[in-house]
């Protein structure tokens, strides 16, 4: 399979999308010879919302991780509970059970063995009792060991489930941290795009739109996937279900099927195919084989950046579909418009 190599339009793309945070200073506002404050340039404009956009995703993909995370540790949580509930139930059983023949022996009397020997008129039959007796004392001591056993593995699951807990209000702390600084990338990036006009801000919105377009149709009328086939059957179903998502919009945590994040449009696409993905960008780079771009099939996710906090799914031709940010909706784009961090086949 050929891949076009980056275009200079792809370049500046993967440039804009590269901007470090430091770029927000050239929007600060310059006084003009009157005083008044300068009108912020659209591309300046651009490259930071970009960024922050950027941004935005990272702390999303981390806060899509410690949600599942999160939703791991309250099932295990749970289930230690209800183990150390059973178990106290089943200690306070032998408990009771023990104290029950330890209190009949108490009420035989305890006088020494030889001497009920000695004493019995049917020296015989104790001796058989005796021996009942001694199987017993085994059997007591053997529920005794097993009373030690059940509080060991009592005290176990108890420590576990303690420090679940633990684990689970760290995750809790960060799930919480992750969303606070989406909202704050997200209101930043707004307060930039408020500073231009609606005429501007629609401009920028369809000149994104449009260069992404030509970017995956090369300058041609429409983009074209190819011939290759999928990588299997469960890879053909996936596609047709991202392909089916063409043009539904891009919102953070989102999974389908209305709305998607660039992860959760993996995930929805390959559980249509009956395949259950990681969550996560990050993880969905190693939820499966690693291939060669020149080898990528149709339905094979294609990880992007060094943080591989975005991922899109290979459709063929050299193009990919993905969930780009807010305000864009699920489209084509040329797979060397992002640098890509690693292709996977699921």
């Amino acid at each position: 399979m050929a891949i076009t190599p980056p275009s200079g339009t792809a370049r500046r793309f993967a440039r804009v999308l590269a901007v470090t945070a430091a770029a927000t200073t050239a929007l600060a506002m310059t006084a003009t010879a009157q005083g008044a404050p300068a009108k912020p340039d659209k591309k300046d404009v651009k490259a930071q919302v970009d960024q922050l956009y950027a941004e935005a995703e990272q702390a999303s993909e981390k806060s899509n991780a410690a949600e599942e995370d999160a939703k791991r540790l309250q099932t295990e949580t749970s289930s230690l509970q209800d183990q150390v509930a059973q178990g106290q139930d089943t200690l306070n059983r032998m408990r009771s059970d023990l104290a029950t023949v330890a209190a009949a022996e108490y009420r035989s009397g305890g006088m020494d063995p030889t001497v009920q020997l000695m004493l019995s008129s049917d020296p015989a039959g104790y001796l058989v009792k005796a021996r009942s007796l001694a199987e017993a004392g085994r059997q007591q001591a053997a529920s005794l060991h097993e009373v030690l056993e059940q509080q060991r593995r009592l005290d176990q699951r108890r420590t576990e489930a303690g420090a679940k807990l633990a684990e689970l209000e760290t995750v809790r702390d960060t799930l919480a941290r992750s969303k606070q600084q989406v909202q704050q990338r997200l209101k930043s990036a707004q307060a930039l795009l408020n500073s231009l006009s609606a005429a501007e801000r629609s401009q920028l919105l369809a000149q994104d739109a449009r260069e992404a377009h030509e970017r995956a149709t090369r300058g041609a009328d429409r983009v074209d996937l190819g011939t290759q086939p999928p990588a299997s059957d469960r890879a053909a179903a996936a596609v047709a279900a991202a392909l089916s998502k063409l043009g539904s919009p891009y919102v953070y945590g989102s999974t389908g099927p209305g709305s998607f994040d660039c992860s959760g449009l993996m995930y929805w696409s390959w559980r249509q195919a009956g395949v259950s993905l990681p969550r996560t960008s990050q993880a969905q780079a190693f939820g499966g084989q690693r291939v060669s771009l020149a080898e990528a099939r149709p339905g094979d996710l294609v990880i992007f950046f060094h943080d591989m906090h975005h991922v899109g799914m290979y459709v063929g031709g050299g193009t990919v579909i993905h969930a780009p940010y807010p305000g864009a909706r699920v489209r084509y784009e040329n797979v060397s418009a992002m640098p890509v961090a690693a292709v996977v086949r699921v």
